[in-house]
Formats: structure tokens, C-alpha cells, sequence
């Protein structure tokens, strides 16, 4: 789920290490927290299956900052781990989260079926939590049963949610997902 989030915001643009980190905290800050020491290597990967490439940069200080930009090959992989929607991109919550931040990517089709998927998957969910709660009541005690309401609440709340960008869908019909670069400079 890196790759996919470094891709994703190179995409948007180039940036050093230290701005990345930060954007993933900040445009990502659902997903969870990544160290200096899981973000270089997954950049050092990146790098040598060409899917991004370092330029170096003076910045203000003498020091030099490695700027990272996502290139052909790295647009292609990304667009590959975006349209991938199986089960993990439904069922885990940070994993659809993360594709969602890029649906403006995606084909109409691709962001139907992840959310329906997840729809499918939180009503699943919906149904063994209420019958969790209805079977085990009198064996719980006040605390647990309030805990297992709220993730009822919670997963009730989603579903509204994702109906209403479901009906977004809809209305939008066939709006095409965005190019996946934008034009350079010059052409």
C-alpha cells in the first residue's frame, strides 16, 4: 500500500523525501503513520524498477535533497495497483481508503465496483455484528454491548455514506477519470 501511496502524490508532483513524508501524514493522514526507515527503502525499490527517478536539487542550504518524480513506468504501475479490486481493496478499511484518495484516477467503472464492494462487504459486516449483539447480549456487560453499538453506529453511518457517493456515481454517469500526467511544460 506504499507504492501506491508514494505513486499516487508523486503524481501530483515531485518532492523530496521530508515533503512526502509529510504528505502522506497530511493528504493520507487516514492511513497509518510510515518512519523515514519504511519510506526510503520503498523509494529505493521504486527507483530501481524505474518507476520513479531522483533529480538532485540545491535548496537554500548547501546540503542537497534528492527530489523524487514518478515516470512512464511508474504512472503504469500505479494505475495498476489503483484498478486492482479484490477483496483487500473492499475489506480493508485502509486499503479502500487510500484507493478512494486517488479516485479521480479511476475509470467510473473501477470506483463503482470498489464501492459497491465495500457497500457489499460493511452490509455483511452490518448483519453478523446484529446478530453478534442480539445472541450475546445477556452475557456482555454494559460497556461491551455499548462498544458493539457503536460499531453497529459506525458501520451504519458508513453504508449512508457510501450510498450517497454511490448516487454521486450515478448522476456523474460516465465522467472520464483524469489523464494520468499532466502535459509538460512546454509541449
Amino acid at each position: 500500500m506504499l507504492e501506491l501511496a508514494v505513486l499516487g502524490l508523486l503524481k501530483q508532483k515531485a518532492m523530496h523525501g521530508y515533503e512526502l513524508k509529510k504528505q502522506l501524514a497530511e493528504e493520507l493522514g487516514f492511513f497509518r503513520q510510515f518512519s523515514y526507515g519504511s519510506l526510503y527503502p520503498t523509494l529505493k525499490r521504486l527507483a530501481l524498477e524505474e518507476a520513479v527517478e531522483m533529480e538532485y536539487a540545491r535548496g537554500e542550504t548547501p546540503r542537497r535533497k534528492n527530489v523524487y518524480r514518478i515516470t512512464p513506468r511508474g504512472e503504469a504501475a500505479f494505475a495498476t495497483l489503483l484498478e486492482e479490486s479484490g477483496a483487500e481493496a473492499t475489506e480493508s478499511r485502509e486499503a479502500f481508503m487510500l484507493r478512494l484518495a486517488f479516485f479521480r484516477y479511476m475509470n467510473p467503472e473501477t470506483r463503482r465496483r470498489l464501492l459497491e464492494g465495500r457497500r457489499g462487504y460493511l452490509q455483511e459486516r452490518l448483519a453478523k455484528l446484529r446478530e453478534s449483539l442480539k445472541r450475546l447480549r445477556e452475557r456482555m456487560d454494559s460497556y461491551s454491548v455499548q462498544l458493539m453499538n457503536h460499531r453497529v453506529d459506525d458501520t451504519e453511518h458508513d453504508l449512508r455514506w457510501l450510498d450517497d457517493l454511490l448516487e454521486r456515481e450515478r448522476r456523474l454517469g460516465a465522467e472520464p477519470a483524469l489523464p494520468t500526467r499532466p502535459a509538460a511544460e512546454g509541449s
